[in-house]
């Protein structure tokens, strides 16, 4: 209880107009904790019931002939599995705008949204991106709803009081407080989210995905995201997406986008170590090392080049690439990034066009038909755009899998690989591959990389 009033005595009491940093001036404002603020911010927060239907899974046996005759047509044929997620959102715009987590409604088929107010509403996904596990939904009929003010989350500071709001374990809607305790965490996150969150330890439980991170005033700092545990529960180590880049989701999905374009630098980079740091000549190893540049990318038209340190974009230290990534997807496609360049002592700024990946050369994305030995399989010819979306080595080219199929997966083909040859025969574009794979013989041999290393895959029909 003292812990918690003494908490308490730091905590920002503001006005929506402007902020003013006090102690509380009496018994009353002590008594009365948070509950101001959840009174404002609560209503905004969601909870949100996602049900997903998966393909069922059949047994080899299933595709026996004999068994068929001899059970009938319909014997083993997998039923559809219904899936159900609990989650979070949190309205963003009066006019049904909602922001959860890719991972909660990304692949859903129907979803419920219901407010704290009991009113239920149907939904959709409008633009999801699950490598940042962010997803904007829009409701359904929805108007002059309760929202949350979208702070700016480079003004966060570790140490501040923050209260997290979701719908853990299903059990309702729950507040819990703590603070930010940490700042530019990336690659700390689990699950399929890479990319730079705010870390917080106020308490972050399953069904807490997607809910809101906000301020003493609030104002919504980040979207609840995942959690580091060994137990299932929280251990107080939680991680938000920020707030700036939900706006900018936002924005794109206002703006009609089916898709997150973010722009693409085209290279690849090395967190700077103390011993690069040393090796290099500097006092401090911050930044980032340009390792590898693909030719269209838009910083090597800016000027930079292998080798070269990143410290800044557009005024905010980077330590990362990850970091990098966010700055830019933050500042939006079509504009430009200021980066702090470094060259031996040679210290410049450079202004960065923000583009998405080009489609250079087209992709051809191709899918197998019944005439080829794995038909349902995907390919596509290996250009900027598919590098970023597959998360191919900037160096690659020839054809990349995009989807296996069912034949393709049973050979041991995954969604990534760089198919090199079939049957000795050198692959460069989609087409080399539906020819060779149409009369390929009794053996098939596919030589491929995978993770930078050679593969090579044989199986008889």
């Amino acid at each position: 209880m003292i812990r918690t009033i003494l908490a308490l005595c730091l905590m920002t009491l503001a006005t929506h107009a402007g902020a003013e940093t006090r102690v509380p001036q009496s018994q009353v404002e002590i008594s009365m904790g948070f509950a101001p603020v959840v009174k404002k911010a609560a209503p905004a927060v969601v909870n949100i019931y996602a049900k997903i239907v998966r393909p069922g899974r059949s047994s080899p046996i299933f595709t026996d002939p004999f068994f068929r005759d001899f059970f009938g047509g319909g014997f083993g044929v997998p039923r559809p599995r219904v899936q159900n997620s609990l989650g979070s959102g949190v309205i963003l715009t009066e006019d049904g705008y909602v922001v959860s987590n890719y991972h909660v409604v990304g692949t859903a088929t129907e979803i419920r949204v219901v407010t704290t107010d009991r009113r239920e509403f149907q939904a959709e996904v409008v633009l999801g991106d699950e490598e940042s596990d962010i997803a904007i939904l829009r409701l359904q009929d929805a108007q002059g709803l309760p929202f949350l003010r979208l702070r700016d989350s480079d003004h966060v500071e570790v140490g501040e009081l923050a209260l997290a709001i979701g719908n853990p374990f299903g059990v309702g809607q729950t507040v819990s407080s703590g603070i930010i305790s940490g700042l530019a965490r990336s690659g700390t996150a689990t699950g399929n989210a890479r990319g730079y969150f705010i870390q917080t330890d106020a308490p972050i439980n399953p069904g807490n995905s997607g809910g809101a991170l906000i301020d003493v005033n609030g104002d919504l700092i980040g979207i609840n995201t995942s959690i580091l545990t060994r137990s299932g529960g929280s251990n107080g180590i939680g991680f938000a997406i920020p707030a700036n880049l939900v706006a900018e989701f936002l924005r794109q999905a206002q703006e009609g986008n089916d898709g997150f374009v973010s722009p693409w630098a085209g290279m690849a980079g090395q967190t700077m170590s103390a011993d690069i740091a040393e090796s290099l000549g500097l006092s401090l190893p911050q930044g980032v090392v340009i390792s590898d540049l693909h030719p269209l990318s838009p910083l090597a038209e800016a000027g930079l080049r292998v080798g070269d340190i990143v410290t800044h974009v557009d005024g905010e230290e980077v330590n990362s690439p990850a970091e990098m990534k966010f700055r830019m997807s933050v500042a939006g496609v079509g504009g430009t990034s200021v980066l702090t360049r470094l060259r031996g002592s040679e210290r410049a700024e450079v202004s960065v066009d923000l583009v998405p990946a080009p489609e250079t050369p087209p992709a051809e994305e191709t899918t197998l038909d019944d005439r080829t030995v794995l038909p349902g399989m995907t390919v596509a010819r290996i250009n900027p755009a598919m590098i970023a979306k597959m998360g191919l080595l900037l160096s690659q080219t020839g054809v990349v899998v995009v989807d296996p199929g069912p034949y393709g997966a049973r050979a041991g083909l995954r969604p990534g690989d760089v198919i090199n040859a079939v049957n000795g025969r050198q692959a460069e574009r989609p087409r080399d591959i539906v020819r060779a794979l149409r009369d390929p013989g009794r053996r098939v041999q596919i030589d491929l990389v995978r993770g930078g290393k050679p593969v090579s895959l044989r199986f008889r029909l």
